[in-house]
């Protein structure tokens, strides 16, 4: 029988990790408490009892109590030392579970308001991951995204801030929030932009809809990378197109259970997308929210659907590929995995 090693010493990089979403639950408590925030009882309920909220996106319902819990969690947002903070925070953690490599996704408008402007915001933002790197020796980059709920012209507005930023550490542009919400196509010019400055296309797609949304992040905005796009397995000539294309999905095990789009970790197609040979990026996605971190992706794609050590390795690799890592961190990160392959199972 095979030794397994441990997942947290694997080296890998991390594609999916929404901001707000990164942070502590013990850091939130804290700071509702600072700012007298009183948050939902749902949310600090759970998170006393060190669990996470029931939620359940499948409907428009769902996903409402979903975006409520995320706004109030943000809403204790407001100092430039909390950005620096939960940036730190999100850097020591991913080091924890072995990421070498983290792009953190974030749309700046929603922190505007309280760090004097989009302009301002993004900048706390960037300085923040500066101070991260340099503390804590993970390489870090962010993602600007827009939000499929606003107003393509919003998004426009974000792609052109993203790229103006692209030398001070954004390397892609994003669309998140609600795919049922929104034509991809309406923000085609966003991500024209965007790839014309020389930012990655990462919009979200195939998770609460189907391969439909996929196939739009594709055709409308030339993704090189899917946020989530596990719903993809419903359609074998998609698969075949992600992987003759090399787009990678940032899939989200724990995600995609905690938000009801499979009922089971074992139902998540894992095995399909890899069979396929698309290659993947597992995330953390919103670990405030969803209860795990990043190692505990791999420990689902072990546990649930039998991927071997290797076969993690090889989705460890996909990650480092798939990122925006300049060619020395590539090769330090694939080095890494290669030695974590060749050592001693646990």
């Amino acid at each position: 029988m095979e030794r397994v090693r441990d997942v947290s010493e694997l080296p890998k990089a991390h594609l999916h990790l929404h901001f707000t979403g990164s942070m502590r639950p013990t850091t939130l408590l804290e700071l509702a408490d600072k700012y007298g925030v009183r948050l939902p009882e749902a949310l600090t309920d759970a998170l006393n009892r060190g669990e996470s909220p029931k939620l359940r996106a499948t409907d428009e319902r769902g996903w409402f109590r979903f975006q409520r819990l995320y706004d109030a969690a943000r809403s204790c947002l407001r100092e430039p030392e909390d950005i620096q903070r939960l940036v730190r925070e999100a850097a020591e953690e991913d080091l924890r579970d072995g990421s070498g490599w983290l792009e953190i996704q974030v749309d700046p408008t929603s922190y505007a308001p309280r760090l004097g402007g989009l302009i301002p915001a993004l900048e706390v933002i960037l300085d923040a991951v500066d101070s991260a790197m340099r503390e804590t020796g993970l390489g870090i980059r962010v993602l600007v995204a827009a939000n499929r709920m606003k107003h393509p012209l919003d998004a426009r507005t974000l792609a052109r801030l993203a790229v103006r930023y692209a030398d001070r550490g954004v390397v892609g542009f994003g669309l998140s929030n609600d795919e049922r919400r929104g034509m991809a196509r309406d923000f085609d010019r966003a991500f024209a932009i965007a790839r014309e400055g020389g930012l990655l296309s990462t919009p979200h797609g195939g998770e609460l809809t189907g391969p439909a949304s996929v196939r739009d992040c594709l055709d409308d905005l030339h993704a090189h990378r899917i946020g989530h796009g596990v719903r993809a397995a419903e359609d074998p000539r998609l698969l075949k197109r992600l992987a003759d294309r090399g787009v990678t999905c940032e899939v989200c095990p724990a995600s995609n259970v905690a938000l009801g789009v499979y009922e089971k970790p074992e139902d998540i197609p894992l095995r399909t997308l890899f069979e396929a040979g698309v290659p993947m990026a597992l995330g953390a996605d919103d670990p405030l929210l969803f209860g795990s971190r990043l190692a505990a992706q791999y420990d689902i794609a072990r546990e649930y659907h039998d991927f071997t050590d290797q076969e993690l390795a090889e989705l460890a690799r996909q990650s480092v590929r798939a990122s925006a890592a300049p060619e020395d961190m590539r090769a330090k990160l694939l080095s890494g995995i290669d030695d974590w392959l060749s050592g001693p199972g646990a």
